[in-house]
């Protein structure tokens, strides 16, 4: 920004020049909210209703199972895949969306540390990921590991500084959350891939909180394998299907101990023996949950009528907005700024600490400000381009200022089950 934007009114000259302004009447956003989660759930697209609606109504109450075939349900996971490509840098034929993340994760490290139990290789049998990664992460491979039980472990690594130490003769495989969960802090991806790479590693990239949310080209970083899920900025819906990325460079040795019938070459011919099919549908395992992947559609739809420069643009100016203003008109409070100010290195979130971090995010809520809480002391405001406006944001503030100001948050709060 080249200038403060020091009122509301100049907030509302910023979102009259916003390109993206008209995308947010494709979601049905609840009046008096302002939402800044859709880091954690995205918003609900204005379709998805109608989506549910028929498929609930029509392809499966009228039409029955005939719609495995008349409404393309069966091949809905890589045909949704192909939608999300663009928006990660991946080519047709490489996406699929399906599964949990956790699930793809195992499947990806899986694959990954079979590629590298063959020749020189084979000794190498160690994750290398950071302390600070999004713990299911960091469980999966730990799983991983110990049901392998041939030596395989986890290393931890507590800044990215210490990645290059760690990436020694052992380490089969680098895995990294390319945004940090807590902090919003973004990986050099392709730097880092390149270094894994040099080290004789694969790469293998967590996109929760990239897809969506900042330009991702996983072919440009040579990347190995991908993951991520659809329900935060791809605006899915809660627990929405994730997708895995496998690049045609490693889809005819992709492997995976998940070998399901939807992997099967023929799952029709219901042969007892396991013979995966050609491509990215060798990532599937079971049936799929057909309504859930359906609203996905919704989501992705959206993002066809901009693309990820424009979205970016937009997060970078919500985000130098909403940090600029905490700063100048909460300076009397103990915030602290976690998120880092470099636009290179910076999410689509803003995090502060506060010494009642819980509390203050308790009374945001109350007061109609959405954001979440993770611990120690963070408060996380995600910001998505596609429905968050700028007024949204001076909004936010003035309503954090008076929550500080007239310290109105309750630090006895009883903690909820979801934070």
């Amino acid at each position: 920004m080249t200038a403060p934007t020091t009122t509301r009114a100049d907030c509302l000259a910023l979102d009259a020049l916003d390109p993206l302004a008209a995308l947010r009447t494709r979601f049905d956003l609840p009046e008096g909210v302002i939402y800044l989660d859709g880091n954690s759930l995205g918003a609900r697209p204005s379709a998805a209703l109608v989506r549910a609606q028929d498929v609930v109504a029509r392809e499966w109450g009228s039409d029955l199972i005939k719609s495995w075939n008349t409404a393309g349900w069966f091949d809905m996971p890589k045909r949704l895949g192909d939608r999300l490509a663009p928006l990660v840098g991946a080519g047709p034929g490489e996406v699929a969306v399906t599964d949990t993340t956790s699930l793809n994760l195992f499947k990806a490290l899986a694959a990954a540390l079979r590629l590298q139990s063959e020749g020189a290789s084979a000794s190498r049998r160690v994750i290398v990921t950071e302390r600070s990664n999004f713990p299911t992460d960091i469980y999966m491979a730990e799983g991983l590991s110990r049901w392998l039980e041939r030596g395989y472990r986890v290393r931890l690594v507590d800044s990215v500084d210490e990645i290059p130490a760690a990436l020694d003769a052992d380490c089969a495989v680098l895995m990294l959350t390319h945004v940090n969960y807590r902090t919003g802090y973004q990986h050099d991806m392709a730097a880092l891939t390149r270094l894994a790479h040099e080290a004789g590693a694969l790469a293998v990239w967590d996109l929760a909180h990239s897809a969506g949310a900042v330009p991702v080209d996983l072919q440009a970083a040579d990347a190995d394998f991908a993951v991520g899920c659809t329900y935060k900025y791809l605006n899915g819906g809660p627990g929405a299907p994730a997708f895995i990325w496998v690049p045609q460079k490693h889809q005819a040795r992709f492997d995976h101990p998940l070998s399901g019938w939807w992997g099967h070459a023929s799952p029709f011919a219901m042969a007892p023996a396991f013979a995966p099919v050609a491509g990215i549908g060798r990532a599937l395992c079971g049936t799929q949950p057909i309504v859930s992947l359906a609203l996905v559609e919704c989501g992705l739809e959206i993002f066809e009528a901009t693309d990820m420069t424009a979205v970016r643009a937009k997060s970078l100016a919500l985000t130098d907005l909403f940090i600029d203003l905490v700063e100048r008109r909460c300076a009397s409070h103990p915030l602290g700024l976690v998120t880092p100010r470099e636009h290179a290195r910076r999410g689509s979130q803003v995090s502060f600490t506060h010494p009642h971090g819980y509390a203050v995010m308790t009374a945001l809520i109350a007061r109609g400000v959405i954001g979440d809480y993770r611990e120690p002391e963070i408060m996380r405001f995600g910001f998505t381009p596609l429905y968050t406006s700028f007024a949204d944001v001076w909004d936010a503030v003035e309503i954090l200022k008076d929550i500080l100001d007239r310290n109105d948050y309750d630090v006895s709060a009883a903690r909820g089950l979801v934070t």
